[in-house]
């Protein structure tokens, strides 16, 4: 029965991402693209129309010819597109992924193991509460006074989430903590969506229905919003990916790495979105490329001790592997909530175990983040040996 369980549990995880990722990229997509429209019209100046700029463009075989008005036409057409339920979708299938993987799971993805591991339900709770909470601070914010300093206010929002990081990684695991600030994130940018932007188009097409004048200050809002979300898009894609690298979650500092990934983000996000304006815009690409520079250097490991050190064969690792890792990473893993060897990394004999030195090397010395959640006990002398054992494989430092 609990093979079953696990069967299903495996399709529903791979089922909720595939459709995270599609309904992801239907929104990003659009996102993107009515950025690089309202970057690209042929700006209109006349005082006699109502057109603001129109752009010109072929695709598939077809030419199109797109407008934009200042505020609205005359008569409102049958058939407004709306672009919402991507969004909603998107934040729908992240949130199930969420629980799926991390919640019914808590104690192998959510929390850290060993004897300062906290209550699962209680990590549920913290991770629960960093999205309620970043909404409402976010809000707040976005409210206040700072909505007339743009600047002050991301710098405030930036700082907010490396606290969040700092925060959560003191009592989730790594990855757990990358993800939740994925997920706050993605939380106020869907929040945007149906608290802010789309009232306000509702109010556009409510006002031109009525003949009303638009309230000016909703639709400054929602712009605002909206550009947050553009500039939010980029670091968000990265912490969907993040779990597939142990080095930036693993990290001792992983605030300090998501800060500097995306700070990269942020920036080259903005070279893209004022390229096409005159003045030093390579200079926001370069900074975008120098904090990237810095995340590769931050992560980078420590050079090799140079002092002599006890020479370890592959044979004296083995048992460490089989005790410690091979209930997972097996043709057919022994741990429960595991059908298959995760990435397909099987580790039951010494061919598999060399074959997967490196891999082994970062995850359990470097970035600790294997056993998952130390849930196999892996203690900090065999980290060592395993350590000496990698170093003497590739560098022959002890011959």
């Amino acid at each position: 029965m609990e093979l079953i369980w696990n069967h299903v549990l495996d399709w529903l995880s791979l089922l909720l991402r595939w459709g995270h990722f599609i309904v992801g990229v239907a929104w990003i997509g659009a996102s993107f693209y009515f950025n690089w429209l309202e970057n690209r019209l042929e700006r209109i100046t006349t005082e006699d129309s109502d057109v603001a700029g129109n752009l010109w463009a072929i695709h598939g075989g077809g030419f199109y010819h797109l407008k934009k008005y200042k505020l609205a036409p005359e008569q409102l057409p049958k058939h407004l597109h709306w672009f919402k339920w991507e969004a909603y979708m998107t934040w729908v299938t992240g949130f199930c992924l969420l629980c799926v993987v991390y919640y019914l799971n808590a104690e192998a993805y959510l929390i850290e193991g060993g004897e300062q591991s906290i209550n699962p339900n209680l990590g549920i709770l913290i991770g629960l509460s960093a999205l309620v909470v970043s909404w409402a601070v976010y809000d707040l914010l976005c409210k206040s006074a700072l909505i007339n300093r743009p600047l002050v206010l991301a710098v405030l929002l930036f700082l907010y989430f490396s606290l969040l990081t700092y925060i959560l990684d003191h009592f989730l695991s790594g990855r757990a903590t990358f993800i939740h600030v994925g997920a706050a994130i993605g939380t106020i940018m869907v929040a945007n969506v149906f608290f802010v932007i789309i009232p306000s188009q509702k109010e556009l097409v409510s006002a031109v229905t009525q003949g009303r004048e638009l309230q000016a200050k909703m639709a400054k809002n929602a712009l605002l919003r909206s550009r947050h979300n553009n500039y939010l898009t980029l670091p968000v894609l990265f912490i969907m990916i993040s779990s597939h690298y142990p080095f930036t979650y693993g990290h001792s500092l992983p605030w300090l790495v998501l800060a500097t990934l995306s700070l990269a983000g942020v920036f080259v996000r903005h070279y893209f979105n004022i390229r096409h304006l005159p003045g030093a815009k390579n200079l926001y690409l370069l900074a975008g490329l120098a904090f990237l520079l810095v995340s590769i250097l931050l992560t980078a490991p420590l050079s090799f001790r140079s002092e002599q050190q006890q020479a370890v064969v592959t044979a004296q690792i083995f048992p460490i592997i089989s005790q410690r890792c091979s209930s997972c990473h097996a043709e057919q893993p022994t741990q429960p909530g595991f059908t298959a060897a995760p990435a397909g990394m099987v580790l039951q004999n010494l061919d598999q175990i060399e074959r997967n030195m490196m891999q082994i090397h970062q995850a359990s010395v470097l970035t600790k983040t294997m056993p998952l959640a130390n849930l196999t006990g892996m203690t900090e002398e065999e980290r060592d040996l395993i350590d000496q054992w990698y170093k003497h494989s590739v560098t022959g430092l002890n011959e």
